[in-house]
Parts: structure tokens; C-alpha cells; sequence
């Protein structure tokens, strides 16, 4: 989404588009993530969820608001720390939305980057895919295999954050 009437990536307004840069690196960044750790097809939707997860909390932990001068390896820890198995990630990213969203009404509205981090969050909790069930019983009866042991429906952040985290772990 980009607006118009707001300032350009340069900062001169007059009209001009606006592009989310922020966003776009974040995204670029989960995306070369999981692309090197090659975890899933880029194609899959559990790739999208891998990647808007990912892209959310390396966007939404730029709090200084320099995320286009940031080295990947210097942020590396703390975005393992962000997506652990352990970590309320879910009601961090709510609490960090809402944040922006007020600071946003405060100074004029929503940038176009905040537009697309609210999409990807928007998608990643009302989405579910199909996935292992990984609290079934062991030896549940199941023929040993990939694809034959009990499914269930999952949250696509559910899916997404996990292979973010392990994308981290083998960059």
C-alpha cells in the first residue's frame, strides 16, 4: 500500500509516494532468513507464515526506528530471544501494535509500513493451516510416516514462529 500526500523515502513529501522501506526490509530480511536455513518451499503457506512472523518481530523490535541501517548479525540474539518457545511472542506483538497505532493517531495516522505489519498480523492470526499435531498421544495407533500421523488446525503464527526461531538458530 502506498499513499499518496505523505513523504517520500526521502523525506521531501509533496505529494509523492510513499514507500514502506521499513516493512519491505524486514521482509526482505525473514525472507533471506529462511531461504538460507531452507526449511520449507518458498511457495508453502507455512513459508509465509515463517516469513510474516519473523518479518513482524524484526519490524516491530526497531524501536529506535533504524531498521534500514541495522546489521543482521548484531540483532540476531535478540530476535532468538523475541521468538523462543517460551516467550508470550503473541501478546508482544498485540502490545507492540497497539503501541504504533497510537503513537500513528497521535502524529497523522498509520504509515504504510505500519498498513503492512497489521496485514501480516491480521493474516497470521485469523489464517490456520494444517499442520502435525504435536501433543497427540505417541503410538496412537499411526502407520509411521510423514504425512500419516493425526493433523490439526493451527494458527499460521503458531507455525510461522517456530521456523523463524530455528531459521535464526542456522544462519
Amino acid at each position: 500500500m502506498l499513499h499518496r500526500g505523505q513523504e517520500s523515502t526521502d523525506g521531501t513529501g509533496g505529494g509523492e509516494l510513499t514507500v514502506p522501506m521499513a516493512w519491505l526490509y524486514a521482509e526482505y530480511i525473514a525472507d533471506e532468513l529462511l531461504r538460507t536455513g531452507d526449511l520449507m518451499p518458498p511457495t508453502s503457506f507455512e513459508f509465509r507464515a515463517g516469513r510474516d512472523a519473523l518479518a513482524l518481530t524484526i519490524f516491530l523490535s526497531d524501536t529506535s526506528g533504524e531498521l534500514s541501517g541495522i546489521r543482521v548479525v548484531t540483532q540476531l540474539e535478540t530476535w532468538l530471544s523475541l521468538t523462543a518457545y517460551d516467550q508470550p511472542w503473541q501478546e508482544w506483538v498485540g502490545d507492540r501494535m497497539a503501541e504504533l497505532w497510537s503513537e500513528a493517531r497521535r502524529t497523522g495516522g498509520p504509515t504504510p509500513d505500519l498498513d503492512l505489519a497489521a496485514a501480516a498480523w491480521r493474516w497470521l492470526e485469523e489464517t490456520e493451516l494444517l499442520a502435525p499435531d504435536l501433543d497427540a498421544v505417541p503410538g496412537g495407533g499411526c502407520v509411521a510416516g510423514e504425512d500419516d500421523g493425526p493433523k490439526v488446525w493451527t494458527p499460521a503464527w503458531q507455525l510461522g514462529l517456530p521456523l523463524g526461531h530455528l531459521a535464526i538458530h542456522l544462519f
